[in-house]
């Protein structure tokens, strides 16, 4: 399973924020079961908000000029301090 990305946890943050403060204005609850409610509500809205942002595309280009060539392999470099 891929790791989210930032855009991913802050529209899911966002949505989870700003939707349980809007429903606790609008629904005026105070009761505890009220809130519990509207929190478990916000988060599953944020993240369905989180998972239907769009992900980083691949680089499609390579695979449609059909390149042969296989992709550079990466180096380590050292880092000793």
């Amino acid at each position: 399973m891929p790791r989210p990305t930032a855009a991913q946890l802050v529209y899911g943050s966002c949505t989870v924020i700003f939707s349980t403060l809007a429903m606790l204005l609008l629904s005026q609850t105070g009761s505890g079961l009220g809130i519990t409610v509207i929190a478990l509500a916000a988060l599953a809205l944020g993240l369905l908000v989180a998972m239907t942002v769009p992900l980083p595309a691949a680089s499609t280009t390579e695979s449609a000029a059909g390149s042969t060539e296989p992709a550079p392999q990466e180096q380590r470099v050292s880092t000793a301090l």
